[in-house]
């Protein structure tokens, strides 16, 4: 999934990205109000992590012009501030999620991961399309046969992409850019391999080509070897 961190202490930056990469995020990142709203209203993001407290243009407009122009990813605000009047006026401006400084990482990752699921209509922290378990803590799947196998990073987040998106066709570029972060975009025909790999734990009809167009997996697909 897609992340765009919105943060000017560069120290944070520096702790959070390389765990939110861990958990399965491509993570981009603004430090400044004016950066952050043309990047939120330009590019695809899955979920949004915003400070507050930021340079050039305060969160908060920056919150309230997302929304304005119909931006619905979701949106954790994170900040230092403590004030509950504060929490409340970013909840009605629009944020979906409100995470107070100093905080642990797993509880941010896990309100990331209910953030994302909720978006897509799922409750459950196991994803389940296609007779596929998807399990996001240890980045395995069991399939329709009922084998487990583990996945790399990168099979991780294209399996997780497509199971969100069940039914849809998205094209190479589209699962490049939820898969790598901008300054590691590889060619898109490595996505191919990558699906291909998935296809041998799965099954070769789990996920469909559309010539042309790109992928797909279809929410009630069988798995045939």
């Amino acid at each position: 999934m897609r992340l765009l961190l919105v943060e000017d202490d560069n120290a944070l930056v520096n702790r959070l990205k390389p765990e939110l990469k861990s958990a399965g995020f491509a993570v981009e990142v603004s430090v400044d109000g004016v950066d952050a709203e043309f990047m939120g209203l330009e590019e695809a993001f899955d979920v949004i992590v915003l400070d507050l407290g930021l340079p050039k243009k305060p969160g908060m407009q920056v919150l309230q012009s997302w929304r304005s122009a119909g931006c619905t990813t979701p949106v954790l605000i994170l900040t230092a501030r403590d004030a509950w009047h504060e929490r409340v006026d970013g909840l009605k401006a629009g944020a979906d999620d409100y995470l107070g400084k100093p905080f642990h990482t797993e509880e941010l990752l896990a309100r990331l991961e209910a953030l994302v699921r909720r978006q897509h209509g799922h409750a459950s922290s196991l994803l389940e399309v296609a007779g596929l378990q998807l399990d996001s803590d240890r980045q395995t799947v069991v399939d329709a046969q009922g084998q487990q196998h583990q996945l790399t990073g990168v099979e991780f987040r294209l399996l997780r992409y497509l199971m969100l998106n069940p039914d849809r066709i998205l094209s190479k570029t589209q699962l490049s850019e939820h898969v790598y972060e901008e300054d590691q975009l590889r060619d898109s025909n490595v996505i191919e391999v990558y699906i291909n790999r998935l296809r041998q734990y799965l099954g070769k009809n789990v996920i469909l080509t559309r010539r042309g167009q790109g992928y797909s997996l279809p929410s009630t697909s069988a798995a045939t070897r």
